[in-house]
């Protein structure tokens, strides 16, 4: 005789690693911290290449003035300057990473832990049936 219960819960674990359950892997694979450290990484590299295109950009803009300025300014206030511009963007992408970072790891390992309960009572089902 086909038990109900035995065949929702089997279709909640077949609809779970068809739509999720390959996506949900690294997740179980890495500690948080791990995880969030790599996104960091990612994150700093990016900004750092980006700042530099873009600053790279604006000096190029204008090439001649920039450069006819060069010998009226202070060159170490001004490296200073953008020094400073680029750890606030850095400091803010960072931020806003970790906060993604750490939710979504959360969230996932949330999701797997719902997956592990429904494993357990699939199991326990067949504990005490036996088929």
């Amino acid at each position: 005789m086909i038990d109900e219960q035995k065949i929702i819960l089997m279709t909640k674990l077949a609809t779970y690693e068809e739509k999720k359950g390959r996506k949900m892997r690294k997740y179980n694979e890495v500690y948080c911290s791990d995880y969030v450290l790599i996104h960091l990484l990612v994150t700093v590299l990016a900004v750092t290449i980006a700042f530099g295109v873009v600053f790279g950009l604006y000096v190029f803009n204008d090439f001649e003035a920039f450069m006819q300025s060069v010998y009226k300014m202070d060159v170490i206030s001004y490296a200073m300057n953008v020094l400073r511009v680029y750890l606030y963007v850095l400091a803010g992408y960072a931020a806003f990473t970790f906060l993604y970072a750490v939710i979504k790891y959360h969230l996932a390992r949330k999701s797997l832990n719902g997956y592990y309960q429904n494993l357990k009572k699939l199991n326990a089902y067949y504990k005490e049936h036996g088929n």
